[in-house]
């Protein structure tokens, strides 16, 4: 049994939520920091998030602020839960409160699309010498938050570091695996999202569920390659963060990237949709697999949809035409 914690969230949406009440189930002390105002009362006083979590009751230890710095006093472990792309602006803001030598856990999946770089990198280039994990895996924040069986990867440089957070975070229903191929761990979430688009989108268009397999077979070959060109290990890409991950965001519309693929694929107006990373992640995906000069067919085209420079349908029908090779 791990001992109490102190636990900090930077982060009151879905995915912040979910993470704050398992390990307040867990009975760590947890505090949350929001921006939203009504966010931070709904939790705080009907132990509710019905903006991003609706009819999931929360654990009563689980307290949110607006103030970051009381949040942060005092904690043994920060699970930073903000979204990938506004990681780097919130960041600069919340830097002279972030104790260094706690582990900011990262739990957002993403490249940084001004940056081009992976959520730890951007972490370290904002904060030098703050000590950073990650956290990634197959998990739908309403899942978690329910406490549904969930397992996940926990990723540090130090393998140390990740065991003591996996014991940290561990409890009935959420068991975390520990590894010290942080790389490895986030290129998994931050590629996956892309792929799941392209699973939604082939779905939405009605080219069935023998493309949709096989468009993610395929994107997994790619997220090998590209695995192995930034140095992950390739147990690590076959594990929960990788290939976990992109089967689950690949094959139901709970996830948002699949969900935004399939409303694509129909033609749907798009506008107004909740976030879905991939989104955001697609063209530096693609700039990134340019740069090193790495085979990835499938995230090029959904980089080229999703800027509208080819269609749905001019994409399947250039994969499909592309030179017949052996199976890698």
């Amino acid at each position: 049994m791990s001992p109490v914690h102190n636990i900090a969230v930077l982060g009151g949406g879905a995915w912040g939520t979910a993470l704050g009440a398992m390990a307040a189930h867990n009975g760590h002390s947890v505090r949350l920091y929001a921006r939203d105002a009504a966010s931070v009362h709904s939790i705080n006083a009907l132990h509710r998030n019905e903006t991003y979590l609706p009819g999931i009751d929360l654990p009563a230890p689980l307290t949110a602020s607006t103030d970051a710095a009381s949040v942060l006093a005092g904690s043994d472990f920060i699970l930073c839960v903000i979204p990938a792309q506004a990681m780097a602006s919130a960041l600069e803001e919340l830097k002279p409160l972030i104790p260094r030598a706690v582990p900011l856990i990262i739990c957002a999946k993403g490249i940084d699309r001004k940056r081009g770089l992976l959520m730890s990198s951007l972490v370290r280039e904002i904060i030098p010498d703050q000590l950073i994990a990650a956290l990634s895996g197959p998990s739908f924040a309403s899942d978690v938050a329910r406490g549904l069986p969930t397992a996940v990867t926990v990723a540090a440089e130090s393998q140390t570091v990740a065991d003591r957070i996996a014991l940290a975070l561990s409890g009935p229903a959420f068991r975390c695996y520990s590894t010290d191929d942080l790389v490895g761990v986030e290129i998994g979430g931050a590629l996956k999202n892309v792929l799941a688009i392209a699973a939604g989108a082939a779905i939405g268009r009605g080219f069935g569920a023998s493309a949709q397999a096989a468009l993610v077979t395929r994107g997994f070959v790619e997220l090998r390659r590209v695995g192995h060109a930034l140095g992950a290990r390739p147990e690590t890409i076959m594990g929960l963060s990788g290939l976990g991950d992109l089967l689950l965001s690949c094959s139901t519309s709970q996830s948002r990237n699949y969900s935004y693929g399939l409303a694509l694929g129909r033609g749907d107006d798009l506008t107004g949709r909740p976030l879905a990373e991939g989104v955001a992640t697609a063209a530096i995906a693609a700039e990134l697999v340019a740069r090193h000069s790495i085979e990835a067919p499938i995230i090029e085209a959904v980089a080229r949809i999703l800027d509208r420079s080819i269609t749905i349908d001019e994409a399947v029908e250039a994969l499909l035409a592309r030179p017949l090779k052996n199976e890698d």
